[in-house]
């Protein structure tokens, strides 16, 4: 009987506390396998910091709909043929809610092929792929899909006169797609691809498509490559006399490239973005980033795109746990993902539709100047 008073005090204390209502806290446990070492570890790492950033504030505040959130990440190096076996042996162990936080063509398509998120009924939220891929049950994304980011770049050119393109890409499993999505973006814009110039997937080995560009001369190079495979090309490609202008997709980590890069070299260089800019405050996101980020001092890692859009898929994740009014479930996270039609961050909306999980159209470009940073 004492035993029976002392549970229901602590009830009666747990609704008092959360205004009349009992709420029994829970952990949604966020799950990232991702490169925190390797080609691409400063975007693996900085994708972590920003969900641990939204994550941690939110902690603070007591949560979401009683849920708390703990982030438990592992490193696969950027190694495809690790991803899956790693990610089942987080499962098994940390029993995570949810998924995010993942990068890779091949990372992505391998694991899709394990079957493990359909077999687990957990969803996969904010991930990185140099490839347009299929639309896949559980898997969701925060950004803009590289289709809408090809499009953009090849209406930019054609606004300034420039037909004849390059393609230097990585060669994986959604390449097909890819290039069927680059003629199509190329036609639109009544321009034509001279070149084709793959590179393997997962390396930075990329002599042989510079030297098949160089071959072609192009007026422009479209780059839809890793950071560490878009600074390769970017050196070999001005070493060897390479004069065209050059474009890279949002997935070639910017800020990796300006550390391995001269300020000559990176010139000039435009990448389109599909996040509001960190590095500004004009829209109620980035001020409430930045504001974060100056009140957790010093982070392991410098504010970057690959950051705040680790922020925006916790955000996310966030929201899905608030709509499912309790203690969030992975069943539950896919229903209440499924239900975001429109969530508006103050400057950036993400929703999601039958048949549509790339859940932004978002996309800018930026340019590189001549002191080696980002401007509009």
């Amino acid at each position: 009987m004492k035993k029976f008073a002392g549970v229901a005090r602590a009830a009666l204390a747990a609704a008092a506390l959360f205004g009349g209502t009992a709420v029994w806290a829970a952990q949604v446990v966020v799950g990232q396998v991702g490169p925190m070492s390797g080609l691409e570890a400063s975007q693996g790492r900085a994708y972590a910091a920003g969900m641990q950033l939204y994550f941690d504030s939110v902690n603070k505040a007591g949560g979401v709909g009683g849920n708390t959130f703990k982030l438990v990440r592992r490193d696969d190096g950027g190694r495809p043929e690790d991803t899956v076996s790693i990610t089942k042996a987080m499962i098994a162990e940390e029993k995570p809610t949810v998924l995010a936080g993942y990068f890779g063509s091949k990372n992505i398509a391998d694991l899709v092929a394990s079957g493990i998120l359909a077999q687990e009924k957990i969803a996969l939220v904010g991930y990185r792929t140099a490839e347009i891929r299929p639309e896949t049950p559980y898997l969701y994304n925060v950004r803009a899909g590289l289709k809408d980011e090809i499009d953009k770049l090849t209406q930019h050119l054609a606004t300034i006169g420039i037909t004849k393109l390059a393609l230097f890409y990585e060669d994986g499993p959604g390449a097909p797609a890819l290039l069927t999505a680059a003629d199509e973006a190329a036609k639109k814009a009544k321009a034509s691809i001279a070149v084709k110039a793959p590179y393997p997937a997962g390396t930075a080995r990329v002599t042989p498509a510079v030297d098949a560009v160089i071959k072609a001369a192009p007026q422009a190079v479209i780059m839809v490559s890793t950071g560490a495979a878009a600074a390769g090309f970017i050196e070999q490609y001005k070493a060897g006399g390479g004069t065209a202008q050059l474009f890279t997709h949002s997935g070639a980590d910017i800020e990796q490239m300006a550390k391995r890069l001269s300020e000559e070299q990176m010139q000039g260089v435009a990448i389109t973005q599909v996040t509001p800019s960190p590095y500004k405050v004009n829209t109620r996101l980035t001020k409430e980033f930045n504001e974060l980020v100056t009140k957790a001092g010093n982070l392991d890692v410098p504010v970057s795109y690959s950051m705040i859009e680790g922020y925006i898929a916790a955000k996310v994740i966030a929201e899905a746990a608030r709509r499912q009014g309790g203690k969030a479930s992975r069943e539950g996270m896919v229903a209440a993902l499924d239900s975001i039609d429109n969530f508006d961050m103050g400057g950036y909306a993400v929703g999601f539709k039958p048949n549509q999980r790339n859940g932004s159209k978002f996309v800018e470009l930026s340019i590189i100047s001549g002191a080696g940073k980002i401007r509009q």
